[in-house]
């Protein structure tokens, strides 16, 4: 049966409000909380290219010292048109990313169109301010948001701080615990102009240099075939690139890759998960 709320708490088309006033939503725990055996994921990038953005995330996750997940996914479609990479707590961060997806659809069902782009960025600035009282028990969620603004025909992108900040990047944002090396590759690797093979390397290279300096980031990882998630969000939507497309990518980057540490280029075979 569903809820009936008087019209002081009516939650309108706010999936998030409709769950916290159904007491659906999990509350704060009420002590300190052990990190040790707390999923974390690391490190995510997205930056503008002509006709949208891109977004990528490594698949490590840890717990404490040690490495919990080596595939995990980071790169998730918020609807057709956007997208939200996770790094942080790794429970309450897909629980948030869930929810964003719920909301996004509930609001064009009761509403009959979507939210704005603008918009959408507002919605998950609120949910991760909600989620506060865990971050500062240390299980901080801290997401990056781009997408494809069809009012203005560009991609944008936004980044937010555990406060529920949120702050629209220009060009390229990184968040997690190897952001600084990924988005100092990104910089320097940067061009308005790069071709989608061209921002799938980028995205590795970016990946590839934060796991080389971060323990807590996964590069890719070619005994297993695992790899980094990269997505693209234009005019047609969000696609994530296929895996053997960026496996094909990173191999044929690896001369350059080599030539940087100093390192002869090793042969890469097909690896099976």
């Amino acid at each position: 049966m569903l809820p009936f709320f008087s019209p002081d708490r009516d939650p309108g088309p706010d999936f998030a409000v409709l769950a916290r006033n159904a007491g659906l939503l999990a509350a704060a725990p009420a002590g300190p909380v052990d990190h040790l055996g707390v999923t974390h994921a690391t490190t995510v990038v997205a930056f503008r290219i002509a006709g949208g953005v891109v977004m990528a995330g490594d698949r490590r996750a840890t717990a404490g010292h040690l490495i919990s997940h080596r595939d995990m996914e980071k790169v998730y479609p918020a609807d057709r048109y956007s997208g939200v990479a996770i790094a942080g707590a790794a429970g309450p961060a897909m629980e948030m990313v869930r929810l964003f997806q719920l909301q996004l659809e509930h609001y064009e069902k009761v509403e009959g169109r979507s939210l704005s782009l603008e918009g959408k960025a507002n919605q998950l600035a609120g949910m991760v301010r909600g989620h506060l009282p865990m971050a500062m028990q240390g299980l901080a969620v801290v997401p990056l948001f781009a997408g494809y603004d069809l009012a203005r025909a560009q991609g944008r992108l936004f980044q937010y701080d555990v406060t529920g900040g949120r702050y629209e990047e220009t060009n390229y944002a990184a968040t997690g615990s190897g952001s600084i090396f990924a988005s100092t590759v990104v910089k320097l690797g940067y061009r308005e102009d790069l071709s989608a093979d061209d921002a799938v390397d980028l995205a590795l290279s970016a990946l590839f240099q934060a796991a080389d300096e971060d323990s807590a980031t996964g590069g890719p990882d070619p005994v297993r075939g695992i790899y980094p998630i990269v997505a693209t969000i234009d005019a047609s939507g969000f696609t994530r690139v296929d895996d053997a497309h960026v496996a094909a990518r990173f191999e044929a980057m690896l001369p350059t890759l080599s030539a940087a540490t100093g390192a002869p280029a090793p042969s890469v075979g097909k690896g099976s998960r």
